[in-house]
């Protein structure tokens, strides 16, 4: 048996992430066109078919662009909020849907999945973990810092997707307006290359074997900026050596990682 996990994307422009065994697949989030979505599997030897349900972290276009059409299509029930489902405008024919609250557990075929609140400008998002065939894997983005709440539940992940979305000093300088800038800044907006690499430093307790930095900003952050400050942040803090580091980008899904 075999656990596989890919973020098929990530950023401003869209997230998704692939989480699969052989009975269960599951799509968090749905920030990609069915299109998109459908080439991107493709791209990661990943058939296009057969998911058993779509996550939804919260209501933001980049993590619903693609709800609806591929929901329907796969007649995939919707597991999301009783808020966030209130705020997303439904065009057609509404999914399936499945309610879930923060804080409690719930299992789609032989995947434990947790949602649990995270601080970000949205009506109540959620990050999650899955826990299968005793592998964790956990995905957290979209976040303005890092409580308690967080360390503890990514605690033991054999495989953390995480955010690093700005350099501080790029977003200063950068093309967003300021009132943008302050909320990207904020303790509801994202994290920074610092914010995560105090984490990594301090709080990242060095059980994952992978480690997938998330959500960088293509304004305002650089890939090589996100791995040195990553890199310099892990010297010394993982169990067994440094975890295998890669960048989730934008553009291309990243490799599928088997467990």
């Amino acid at each position: 048996m075999s656990v596989r996990i890919c973020v098929l994307g990530s950023g401003s422009r869209g997230n998704s992430t692939l989480i699969a065994t052989e009975k269960t697949r599951l799509l968090v989030d749905a920030g990609f066109s069915r299109r998109e979505t459908y080439a991107r599997l493709g791209l990661s030897g990943e058939k296009a078919d057969g998911f058993d349900a779509m996550l939804i972290s919260h209501e933001h276009i980049d993590h619903i662009r693609g709800l609806e059409s591929l929901a329907l299509d796969q007649k995939a029930p919707v597991y999301i909020s009783a808020a966030t489902y209130e705020k997303i405008k439904w065009n057609r024919r509404e999914p399936s849907i499945e309610t879930i609250s923060a804080g409690a557990k719930f299992t789609i075929g032989d995947i434990e999945v947790t949602p649990f609140s995270i601080p970000h400008d949205a009506v109540d998002p959620v990050a999650f973990t899955f826990e299968t065939q005793g592998i964790r894997l956990g995905v957290v983005t979209d976040l303005g810092y890092i409580p308690e709440l967080v360390r503890r539940h990514v605690s033991g992940c054999h495989c953390l997707v995480f955010e690093s979305n700005h350099d501080l000093d790029m977003l200063k300088v950068g093309p967003y307006p300021w009132a943008v800038k302050q909320r990207v800044m904020s303790r509801h907006g994202h994290l920074s290359n610092l914010a995560t690499a105090e984490f990594l430093r301090d709080d990242f307790d060095g059980a994952a074997q992978v480690l997938v930095l998330a959500h960088l900003s293509e304004k305002n952050n650089h890939p090589e900026i996100v791995r040195m400050t990553a890199v310099e942040a892990l010297t010394g803090r993982a169990r067994n050596g440094s975890p295998d580091l890669h960048l989730a980008s934008q553009t291309a899904p990243t490799p599928v990682f088997r467990f």
